[in-house]
């Protein structure tokens, strides 16, 4: 059953695309269009994403995933995936052996290491 942006997700996303690039404005226009479909079976964060395609544009040509950071605290590597130019998955994993549960504070997430594709 799917259901809104949590602050927490809203946050992460907003972090992650906060370039002034055609790709990333795109993707942020998408937000308030989207909702969670999914969550990781293991119980992490990891939330599979829909976009309701009739009140959004695609976002142009890129590659996937169209982000990839990291965050300082909790030790832990951040994706941000898109199918068709829509946000499709936000996946987050631990580089330790503790899977991440919740999202972290986006204040954590290494800003000098996103990477826009």
């Amino acid at each position: 059953m799917a259901e809104p942006l949590s602050p927490d997700i809203t946050a992460t996303l907003r972090a992650l695309l906060g370039g002034s690039d055609a790709v990333s404005s795109a993707l942020l226009a998408q937000i308030p269009h989207t909702r969670v479909v999914r969550r990781c079976g293991c119980g992490c964060a990891t939330v599979d994403l829909e976009v309701d395609r009739t009140a959004a544009a695609p976002a142009p040509s890129h590659d996937n995933p169209v982000v990839d950071a990291g965050y300082t605290t909790p030790p832990a590597a951040v994706l941000v995936f898109t199918e068709d130019g829509y946000l499709s998955l936000l996946e987050i994993y631990s580089v330790s052996d503790e899977p991440i549960m919740a999202w972290p504070d986006p204040r954590f997430i290494e800003l000098a290491d996103v990477r826009v594709r």
